[in-house]
This record gives structure tokens, sequence and C-alpha cells, in this order.
């Protein structure tokens, strides 16, 4: 069955405390101002028992008792971890819950055999929803999409919403939102608050949006002075009120940052060497 602790909210839980716990320690010592032969004698403190219990006492939030009871169950094998394994395998949250145990997944997978999130483990959903069991051993990989995203993937629009960027990976859409006020007014969106309907009836224009001719209108961040979409190979795309960071035609996420796509052909063969063809109308030949 599953292990207490690191299934939601385990995981979550357990995660980001790992690193932390083991930054936190990192710069201490046995305390006392250890001498030259306390350190040549006995263990450093680097790799002592004396910070292993420091870590393992700050792996979990102390409210959480899921996880605390998750630790105390598996002690041992952290120790092992510890003392035996932790140079091979340095992160202890993958070794440990995902590997080990195997009550957790990587970040955009699910399910026991951890497969990848609709849309790719890199950019669940396309990065407009929420993976069902994104990091767990649970769910079933379905989006649910934030209120703007419709669709198996969440890359087409809702109704009242309209498509401003659509491509192989990356779906933008936008529109009009409708807010009521204690007065049962209808604001427009560029509107804070408003005295009637209309861009031209708001008290106070909302954020990305500036005052214009009387008019609450949208600000273009894209083609203001200074750049917003910092990484290489990145497009930025207005949107009502916002903008949004995009990968250029040709360029897909990857870790963060725009990478080439690079689509492949078929393999040909010739007697030692395959003969590879990429869109890039690059040939390139591998000796094996």
């Amino acid at each position: 069955g599953a292990v207490r602790g690191c299934g939601p909210p385990g995981c979550p839980a357990f995660r980001p405390a790992a690193p932390e716990g083991l930054a936190d320690t990192a710069k201490k010592n046995f305390g006392g101002g250890n001498t030259a032969w306390e350190e040549k004698t006995l263990s450093k403190y680097e790799s002592s028992e004396i910070r292993l219990v420091e870590i393992i006492e700050n792996l979990c939030d102390s409210s959480n008792f899921e996880c605390n009871n998750m630790v105390e169950e598996h002690e041992e094998r952290i120790e092992k971890w510890w003392f035996k394994l932790k140079k091979k395998y340095p992160d202890l949250f993958k070794w440990f819950c995902i590997e080990t145990i195997e009550v957790c997944c990587p970040s955009g997978t699910y399910g026991p055999d951890c497969l990848a999130c609709r849309g790719g483990s890199e950019r669940p959903c396309h990065g407009n929803g929420h993976c069902d069991g994104d990091g767990t051993r649970g769910g079933d990989g379905s989006c649910s999409c934030n209120k703007e995203y419709t669709g198996d993937f969440c890359l087409d629009c809702s109704n009242g919403y309209f498509s401003t960027l659509r491509n192989e990976t990356h779906s933008v859409c936008t529109g009009n939102e409708v807010f009521d006020t204690c007065l049962d007014l209808s604001c427009d969106a560029s509107c804070i608050d408003c005295t009637g309907e209309g861009s031209d009836k708001c008290k106070t224009c909302a954020s990305g949006y500036m005052k214009e001719d009387e008019k609450c209108t949208d600000i273009d961040e894209c083609n203001l002075p200074e750049k917003v979409c910092m990484k290489e190979n990145q497009d930025c795309v207005n949107t009502s009120g916002s903008y949004k960071c995009v990968c250029s035609e040709g360029f897909e996420e990857n870790d963060g940052t725009c990478v080439q796509t690079v689509k492949t052909g078929k393999w040909l063969f010739n007697n030692r060497f395959f003969l590879k063809y990429a869109i890039s109308t690059t040939w390139m030949c591998i000796s094996v």
C-alpha cells in the first residue's frame, strides 16, 4: 500500500525541506571550537551522524503528521543513504520518495508508472492548467484548465475568450471579463470599479491598463522601451491587461530556456554509417 506522508500532502511538504535541511547545516560544526585532533579523530561534521539527526528533524514541517510519521518509519533507509549512497544519489527526495519507496513522481508526471502529463512533463497542460496527480503516484493525468482555456490539452479558448497565439506548444487566450459590483453594475475588464458599462466609466483602471482619452486602455507591455521578455529566442505576446513570454517560432521550452526544435526524419543506412536528415536540411553521418 501507499506509504503515509509521501503522497499529498507528504510529497510537497518533504521535497522542499530536504535541500533546505542540507543547506542549513552545511556550514556548521560540532560546536565548542573543535581542535585539530578532534577534527582528525572524530568523523567530520559534514558527514557526521549529528548532522544527519539535524537534517532529519528538519525534513518535515512540525505540524505535518504524515510527513514526520513517514520519515520515522523509514529512518534506517535515510541513514543508509546518508552514510553509503549520498555521493551517488545527492537528491534525497528523488532517491527516497521517487526511486526507493516509490510513492512520488517527478514533477510533470503522474500515476503508478510516472507517465508524462498531457502536454508533456516540461509544461503539463501546456502551462494553461493543472495535471491531475502531478508529482504523485495517483491521478489520471487529465488537465483541469484555467478559466480561459478548455479541451483535453488546454489549448482551446473557452467561451468569451479569443486566441491571440496558437502553435504546437503554446496557446494564449484572452477576453473581457465581467465583474459585478455591489450596485449590480457590469464593469469592463479594464476597471477596478465603475459607474456604468464600458471602459470610459471606470473609476480606477485595473492593473495592466492606463487612463487615456478618458478611457482605461490596455498597456502594450511588448512595445514598452524596456524589454519585458528577457530570455534568448523569446517573444512577447500582449494580452488584455497583461502579457505572456513564449518561445519564438521554431523554438520550444526546455528547462526554462527556448531551444531550437528539430524534427528528425528517417535514418538511412550506408555500410557502416547512419545518414540522418533533419528539417534544418543538415546531413549528419554517424559511425557505428
